[in-house]
């Protein structure tokens, strides 16, 4: 049973990433005129994706089967990266116009690549999803 539950956490999860960078973002930045607001509340989007990351990796954690769960763990810890490790620098580029050397649209970009590779990592563990029926 849990692992039924696990199955559908981590669809969920990929689903919710995918719609994030898909159509979430790209919706808040074409209606909100206001593009700092925009641009706060989609921080605060990513965010939550990083929180609901280390919730379904502790939650692999809990399972018997946690080492098949990698890139998974590879996921929630490029978000982790991005949100705790870049995101500090973002906003310190918005701030002052740059930091270390990076603009703010250079810090985006680098966060953009890490947001999308958790996103195929993601991919990558929902494939390695073994159907419990139906046919082989």
């Amino acid at each position: 049973m849990i692992r039924c539950v696990f199955r559908l956490v981590l669809v969920l999860w990929a689903g919710s990433l995918w719609s994030v960078a898909l159509w979430v973002t790209p919706i808040l930045f074409s209606a909100q005129p206001d593009r700092h607001l925009a641009g706060i509340l989609a921080g605060r989007i990513f965010s939550v994706e990083t929180y609901v990351a280390l919730a379904a990796a502790t939650f692999a954690l809990l399972l018997p089967v946690r080492n098949r769960f990698m890139w998974g763990f590879v996921a929630a810890a490029l978000l982790a990266l991005n949100e705790w490790a870049l995101r500090p620098f973002m906003v310190a580029a918005r701030a002052n116009g740059s930091a270390a050397g990076l603009t703010f649209g250079a810090w985006h970009g680098v966060s953009s690549v890490l947001y999308l590779a958790a996103c195929l990592a993601v991919v990558g563990q929902v494939n390695r999803i073994r159907p419990s029926i139906g046919p082989e």
